[in-house]
């Protein structure tokens, strides 16, 4: 590993200037501001390497799974030791003998149960006592967030697999939530998962020192494109149609944010109509159930997945189409953390091995990363 020398600093401080940046250190109450490093199956040698990657770059927050064990315990621990507060991301648990899809499979999605088969009781048995296990090393958290895209047939094996055929697929709605029998089953999954949140929220309020860390729902995946024809091969429920129906039994009672995802169109960087699509389909499609902080009718979201590829794997890294979207986006959260409609948002991801989202290249931090996790 590279040290970041005097020559970086210099250049980055100039593209800084440039941008109207501030410094990577500065802190703000507005929103928090991190990265997805998920390390738990690495060694203790390559997490540390990439721990003492983060505290160079003056990253305070990551968005992590805590591996139930002293490993995973001892990861937090050293991640806070070097001024990283780990936003958890927390397993589902399941009845024991639950079905399970096969993986790997033909679709090439996650393997495991379904949510419907997620058990409270098997919950409270895995996260409190992991719970306690972090509070006795003194761990604080910067929040819990409890499953990933759970509207999506990627992580939720109550969906069907669909044929070959992508004009299969489907978008689920609100109403097939209560008619359509695979959407029927979805939401026997979601009524599930408000059980399991249940449980979170009652050991949070017997914890010490993460008794005010928020509690966050599981990140959803948005169609940014939902009257578009579809090409997708996995069957989802719309992130929107998903919130609703949490909502309504329930949700707001046991959460303090919403968990989105967005992973914005990358067509004609600096053109002016697609930045305005991109800014409107934000709106429409991604934060519209967003509520200020303090609101009576929902919840703040913390986008805890955003980010713009750059698949080429040059060294240096050719980073001008990214940065440019990169700082669009940017402009485009402004508004919502200005509001406090958006309380934390974490860049997908410091490393990255297959789809080019990585911003730890080249052995160094890109500019594009540098300008992903400045402080709003």
């Amino acid at each position: 590993m590279k040290s970041f020398g005097g020559g970086f600093v210099v250049l980055t401080s100039m593209l800084c200037a440039l941008l109207g940046l501030q410094s990577l250190s500065a802190r703000t109450a507005d929103a928090i501001v991190g990265v997805n490093a998920s390390v738990g199956s690495l060694s203790i040698d390559q997490q540390n390497a990439i721990l003492a990657q983060l505290h160079a770059a003056n990253v305070h927050y990551i968005r992590s799974g805590i591996t139930p064990d002293a490993k995973g315990v001892d990861f937090a621990r050293r991640a806070q030791a070097q001024g990283i507060q780990i936003e958890w991301l927390v397993q589902l648990q399941y009845r024991p003998g639950a079905p399970s899809r096969p993986w790997p499979n033909a679709f090439g999605v996650w393997g495991g149960p379904p949510l419907s088969a997620a058990d409270p009781d098997q919950f409270g048995k895995y996260f409190e006592p992991l719970l306690e296990k972090l509070e006795a090393a003194g761990v604080k958290l910067a929040g819990f967030e409890l499953g990933n895209e759970i509207n999506s047939a990627m992580f939720n094996a109550d969906f069907s697999l669909p044929a070959e055929n992508p004009a299969q697929s489907r978008e689920f709605n609100l109403d097939d939530l209560s008619h359509d029998p695979e959407a029927q089953q979805v939401a026997k999954g979601y009524l599930q998962y408000l059980k399991l949140l249940k449980v979170m929220k009652e050991a949070r309020a017997r914890s010490k020192l993460n008794q005010h860390a928020p509690i966050i729902s599981a990140g959803l995946v948005f169609n940014e494109a939902p009257e578009a024809p579809r090409t997708a091969r996995l069957d989802s429920v719309g992130a929107v149609a998903t919130l609703e129906f949490m909502r309504a039994n329930g949700l707001d009672a046991l959460v303090d944010g919403y968990g989105v995802h967005t992973y914005p169109w990358t067509n004609d960087p600096g053109s002016s109509i697609a930045t305005e699509g991109r800014r409107d389909r934000l709106q429409k499609y991604v934060l519209a159930e967003c509520r200020p902080q303090g609101s009576q009718t929902g919840k703040p979201c913390w986008i805890t997945e955003w980010g713009i590829p750059d698949r080429e794997s040059s060294c240096p890294p050719h980073e001008a189409n990214q940065i440019t979207l990169v700082n669009e986006t940017r402009t485009n959260f402004r508004p919502y953390v200005a509001d406090k409609q958006v309380l934390g948002l974490f860049y997908y991801a410091w490393l990255d091995s297959r789809e080019g989202f990585a911003i730890y290249r080249c052995d160094r931090l890109t500019d594009a990363g540098r300008l992903a996790l400045t402080p709003f």
